[in-house]
């Protein structure tokens, strides 16, 4: 076993990442107060090839070293833009025709095994904030709700660990 070297990896070049098909998959990040988990959020979502990251309210945005620091040039191949409350975002996505859930632990929740992905629709996912999970005025605007069961006591995941998880069990699905 060898490990591969960074030139032998195919990767896509900024431009050729802008020019690739996406997978239908927004994340909304509401009220995300760690400029770390933000950059590691952009820096996913270049690794899946999701459309864009709406960044809500209190957010970080870039360009900004502490998000570079985990981005690692992501903020320069993701869109993004920044919206004022996680609330306006969620009604102009609804109005672009995308299905919206919360990544939370609430009432009647999709465990994410079991959580019905149409690979074909466009879903915006939102994840909480680091303390407080996504509001619940944010989440008497969604869909449904996608929970991650956890086995141990603290019932609780970073929420840039959240995000790769959830989007990396929606993204093998896209796979052959």
């Amino acid at each position: 076993m060898q490990k591969i070297k960074n030139e032998d990896l195919n990767r896509l070049s900024p431009e050729g990442f802008k020019h690739a098909k996406k997978l239908p998959i927004v994340l909304v990040l509401d009220n995300i107060r760690s400029l770390n988990n933000v950059g590691s959020v952009f820096r996913t979502a270049d690794a899946f090839l999701l459309e864009s990251v709406y960044l809500c309210g209190v957010t970080g945005c870039p360009p900004n070293k502490e998000i570079e620091k985990t981005a690692l040039g992501a903020t320069e191949t993701v869109n993004w833009q920044h919206v004022r409350s996680t609330t306006e975002a969620l009604s102009l996505l609804r109005q672009r025709g995308y299905t919206i859930y919360a990544v939370e632990q609430v009432e009647g929740s999709f465990p994410l095994q079991a959580f019905p992905y149409n690979q074909n629709s466009s879903i915006a996912l939102v994840l909480g904030n680091e303390v407080y999970g996504v509001e619940q005025e944010v989440i008497n605007q969604c869909d449904g709700s996608i929970e991650i069961p956890q086995l141990g006591s603290k019932h609780s995941l970073n929420v840039s660990v959240s995000a790769g998880i959830v989007i990396w069990e929606l993204a093998k699905r896209h796979l052959p």
